[in-house]
């Protein structure tokens, strides 16, 4: 439960780098360039120590799947970003995929 838990919080990680890369305007603001620079960094840090007890393609397909659907949902609802039926259809196909890969997963 552990790695899963190291996941989840890698995954988190990721939106929150994803968002901090957009307000360092190409690394030129430099808090957040730090933010962004130091979140990949302890994301990494954690998808790899979760990535010992857990498969490659699923650890990876979960990070990046909850970076995605994060991301995508931060942009929506804080920042104005355009919503359609068929985003949040995409976005909710993603989400049975995260948890096909969790269920299926060790």
């Amino acid at each position: 439960m552990l790695h899963w838990s190291l996941l989840v919080f890698a995954g988190l990680l990721e939106v929150v780098w994803a968002l901090s890369l957009k307000y360092a305007e190409g690394f030129t603001r430099f808090w957040p360039s730090v933010a962004s620079v130091a979140t990949i960094a302890l994301s990494m840090f954690c998808l790899s120590h979760a990535m010992k007890a857990l498969p490659v393609g699923i650890a990876y397909g979960v990070f990046v799947g909850m970076g995605a659907i994060g991301t995508a949902l931060v942009g929506i609802f804080a920042l104005g970003e355009s919503v359609s039926p068929w985003k949040m259809t995409f976005l909710g196909m993603l989400i049975v995929a995260i948890v096909g890969l969790k269920v299926t997963g060790e």
